[in-house]
């Protein structure tokens, strides 16, 4: 796997959505008709982006990292009516404050891809809860609301011992996390795509919502919250807005990208994301909607139209 240094955004820039973390702190659906795509406000000639206001957006950096600076990302994100530029190196913080951005959910500092090395193992404890606070650190003085943290690999671990050492593990930081004020996300990945490792995660075992859940519920801490991945979700379990109102308030944050491929919110995808956001507003959601797809065609029209889309 191939990875080249972007000198803007001084980030590495790799073949990988998982390398992209390295450094940092350093649908409903399976319809047979997709959601109809938005055209952008532009071309009717007004302002394009968010005009409703009622979902908090947010641009997540490693999926535009190819396409622009970080400084671009920010003035994209912001003339789109974005609060935010999600999982970005804290040492780029300044640059969002800049333009009135904040970071909705931070990545930690660790060597390698986070979520292969999780809390489902016990030798793993030490220095990821050390890894874990200090992103949490970073997060508080910034007023960053979230840190994003995973399962893991399997491994050798039952999917019962690996729930068991995550409830363990997310017990030991979930304390500093409420002293705080910052909640830790626990991500679901899919791992039935091994298309692509932008697109997939074979060996994930946080593989599914309910699985999650029941980690979450264990820990029982309201610093300790699910990171609801809407496209990692369809590929997995499919009911997405029925599994919205049974995670209700545990839900600490939202991605989205169009399934299958990981692509924009458009018309060559299953999921019709509208009603889905209708959903979050009916269980009370008020967190942030991160916009991680992969641009197919040109980034800004995608962004757009994904923007406008999930404004309702």
């Amino acid at each position: 796997m191939s990875e080249n240094l972007n000198t803007e955004n001084n980030l590495l820039v790799p073949s990988t959505r998982r390398n992209l973390f390295k450094g940092v702190a350093t649908g409903l659906v399976a319809g047979s008709v997709a959601g109809p795509a938005i055209l952008s406000g532009a071309k009717k000639g007004k302002k394009a982006g968010v005009k409703k206001g009622r979902i908090n957006q947010s641009v997540v950096s490693w999926c535009f990292a190819d396409h622009w600076s970080v400084e671009e990302t920010c003035k994209h994100a912001k003339d789109l009516g974005c609060k935010s530029v999600e999982l970005i190196a804290s040492k780029h913080w300044s640059v969002l404050k800049k333009y009135g951005l904040t970071c909705a959910i931070s990545g930690i500092p660790v060597e390698g891809p986070p979520f292969i090395k999780g809390f489902n193992n016990p030798e793993y404890h030490g220095w990821l809860i050390k890894a874990t606070k200090q992103a949490i650190d970073e997060s508080a003085d910034f007023g960053c609301p979230n840190v994003i943290a995973f399962t893991g690999f399997s491994e050798n671990f039952s999917k019962e011992d690996g729930a068991k050492n995550c409830i363990e593990g997310f017990k030991k930081v979930a304390g500093y996390a409420e002293k705080k004020g910052v909640t830790i996300c626990l991500e679901m990945l899919n791992s039935r795509d091994d298309t692509d490792v932008n697109k997939g995660h074979p060996g994930y075992q946080g593989d599914h919502t309910d699985y999650c859940m029941e980690i979450l519920n264990a820990v029982g801490s309201p610093r300790v919250k699910l990171l609801f991945d809407i496209y990692h979700v369809q590929i997995m379990d499919g009911d997405v807005i029925r599994r919205i109102g049974e995670c209700g308030d545990m839900i600490g944050h939202i991605h989205t990208a169009g399934n299958p491929g990981r692509g924009e919110l458009d018309n060559k995808q299953e999921i019709n994301y509208p009603p889905i956001m209708k959903a979050l507003l009916k269980v009370g959601y008020k967190g942030f909607v991160g916009q991680e797809f992969i641009p197919t065609r040109d980034p800004l029209k995608g962004l757009t139209e994904a923007v406008e889309l999930c404004d309702v």
